[in-house]
């Protein structure tokens, strides 16, 4: 179920609303959380109901391992230490991310290396198997850490299923969500939060709607049709799509976490102005925040205390390999490894300048990198990253990056190759990424007011107008 649709607006989430604050308020506070895991596994099944087993089979298992985790006791007969079974939930998480994502990728390139002739799976990627799979791998390692107290069962379900987050996160932590659903507090309908739910949803489905949804349009035709590239057309192509991803997938968590905010749930925020930043490090601050933290934490932290020797060169191979796992993470294709190849190697190169390149430089030369210089070199890797992100292959990314290198046709004298529209609309990109707050900043600063609920109605009914046209939302692919 896409939350840009009638089916959502109009019936699934009011009438999981409804239905929650009535059980909240008359029932045992347990009869409420059931009934929010079974809507949001009735949300996910709305897709495809055969994966619905996988999503609770999945769900059962780590709850069971991380239990056992939990109150193991060295001086109690277990089949298995405690390092094992931690080792048994990664394995089993990580297998089963592998056979249902990455096993057609393995066979593929079996094939082409060895010239076997393998027959492919042809699965069907099972719907937010990376999201809830990365978040039960924390719960297990925390658990494996002593980080985790007892948990029940019902707690530990909607903590992965909660619907708002399930499909395309943010990715959540234990830690921030369990407490939530039990605060008595929030077990009644608080209509300061209804209206800024309301608020927020509404400037994400616009942005999904009347933004990304337009941007798609000129990024597939530019990457997906053409077969060859202007240098104005490759560049409107690779904007297009820089564009269409930042308000895909922020309007998505603006979405998400809107509607949280109607169940007195907070997500975390996971977009903060990333077309604003002035390095890679920075951009990686601002942009899908939850990955960054996760990634950090359970991947870059673990290899880096493999180094017996520690040394500021070893700690950007660890960066660059972290890219690489969490490039890879997006899909089972070599255009996601590059692209997290890229951010790596962007991320070392910015951390050299800052710790070793940027002093010699001031003292030397007295020079000093102007902020914008190093906003527009940001913003241009950034779009470059992207373009690996998006093409379907090396020949679809090198038709874009030829194009935009190709400046022999190009003539101001000539009427333009592209629509006025896509112009405008890439301009308004700039304006709204670049010198507007983001949603996290209004929210902050949101109270309840006629003019506030004008700009809800309007930005809302202006998007249920246009949903005449139902498309996904891009990380549903991941």
């Amino acid at each position: 179920m896409l939350f840009n649709s009638y089916g959502f607006i109009f019936i699934f989430l009011p009438l999981c609303f409804l239905v929650y604050f009535s059980l909240s308020q008359r029932t045992p506070i347990w009869l409420s959380k059931a009934f929010l895991v079974c809507a949001s596994l009735v949300f996910y099944g709305f897709w495809n109901p055969s994966y619905l087993p996988l999503i609770i089979i999945s769900v059962l298992s780590n709850y069971f391992l991380a239990q056992q985790m939990i109150f193991f006791d060295k001086d109690q007969q277990f089949l298995l230490s405690k390092v094992n079974l931690l080792r048994l939930g990664l394995i089993f998480n990580v297998a089963l991310l592998c056979y249902f994502k990455y096993m057609d990728f393995f066979i593929e390139n079996t094939n082409m290396l060895l010239g076997t002739e393998f027959s492919l799976l042809k699965l069907t990627l099972p719907l937010a198997i990376s999201f809830f799979t990365l978040q039960q791998i924390a719960f297990l390692v925390d658990s494996y850490e002593g980080l985790v107290k007892e948990s029940h069962l019902l707690d530990y379900s909607i903590f992965v299923t909660f619907f708002p987050q399930l499909i395309a996160g943010p990715i959540v932590h234990h830690k921030e969500m369990m407490p939530q659903f039990n605060d008595v507090s929030k077990r009644v309908k608080n209509y300061d939060h209804i209206a800024l739910g309301l608020y927020i949803f509404s400037i994400g489905l616009f942005k999904k709607v009347m933004i990304a949804d337009q941007f798609a349009i000129w990024a597939s035709a530019g990457f997906d049709t053409a077969n060859s590239l202007g240098f104005i057309e490759a560049w409107a192509t690779s904007l297009s799509y820089t564009f269409q991803l930042y308000f895909d997938f922020s309007g998505y968590t603006d979405m998400a976490i809107g509607s949280a905010y109607l169940f007195n749930i907070k997500l975390p925020q996971n977009f903060n102005s990333p077309y604003k930043a002035t390095g890679m490090i920075d951009f990686w601050k601002r942009w899908h925040i939850t990955l960054t933290n996760f990634i950090t934490t359970y991947i870059y932290t673990p290899i880096i205390r493999s180094y017996k020797k520690l040394n500021f060169h070893k700690a950007m191979l660890a960066t660059v390999i972290t890219f690489l796992i969490a490039g890879l993470w997006h899909g089972a294709s070599w255009m996601f490894v590059i692209f997290g190849g890229l951010n790596g190697v962007g991320i070392a190169v910015n951390h050299y300048w800052q710790k070793k390149l940027r002093k010699k430089l001031r003292k030397k030369l007295k020079f000093k990198l102007n902020k914008h210089f190093a906003w527009l070199i940001t913003f241009l890797y950034v779009n470059l990253t992207f373009i690996f992100f998006r093409a379907l292959n090396l020949e679809a990314a090198y038709k874009v990056l030829k194009g935009m290198c190709d400046v022999s046709e190009l003539s101001l004298t000539i009427s333009l190759p592209i629509s006025k529209t896509q112009i405008a609309y890439i301009v308004l990109g700039f304006l709204i990424t670049l010198l507007l707050r983001n949603t996290q900043e209004l929210a902050e600063q949101f109270a309840v007011s006629k003019r506030n609920l004008i700009f809800t109605v309007i930005l809302l009914s202006l998007s249920i107008l246009s949903l005449n046209k139902i498309s996904e939302f891009l990380y549903f692919n991941f």
